[in-house]
C-alpha cells in the first residue's frame, strides 16, 4: 500500500490533462466510475491500484467539487465512444467482421 497520500493533479502529458491521483495514471473520473457507477468499495479500488484509500476519497471529493470539468470529461468519452461505433474499422465482436476484414 502507498506510504503517503497523493494529491489530485492534472498535467497535459498524462491522461490528456484529465485530473488524476498524483504519481499514478488513475484518473478521478475512473475512480468515480468504479466506486459510484460500478459499486466497488473504495478500499477495493485502493487495493487494486495500490494506493491509499484516502486517495480514492480525495478523487471522489474532487469529482463532486468540479462538476463542470467532470461533465466535459464525460462528454469527451461519449464522443470517442460514438466515433468508435461509427468507424467501420473498429471491431467490437465477431459480428463486425466481413469477408474483406478477415
Amino acid at each position: 500500500m502507498a506510504q503517503q497520500s497523493a494529491r489530485i493533479v492534472a498535467t497535459p502529458e498524462v491522461l490528456g490533462g484529465d485530473p488524476r491521483i498524483d504519481d499514478t495514471r488513475i484518473g478521478v473520473y475512473r475512480v468515480h466510475e468504479l466506486v459510484e457507477t460500478r459499486g466497488l468499495e473504495p478500499q477495493t479500488v485502493a487495493d487494486r491500484f495500490d494506493v491509499d484509500v484516502a486517495d480514492i476519497y480525495r478523487a471522489l471529493a474532487y469529482y463532486h467539487e468540479h462538476p463542470g470539468e467532470m461533465a466535459a470529461i464525460s462528454d469527451r468519452r461519449e464522443d470517442r465512444r460514438r466515433a468508435a461505433e461509427d468507424d467501420p474499422r473498429v471491431v467490437t465482436g465477431p459480428g463486425d467482421l466481413t469477408d474483406e476484414q478477415e
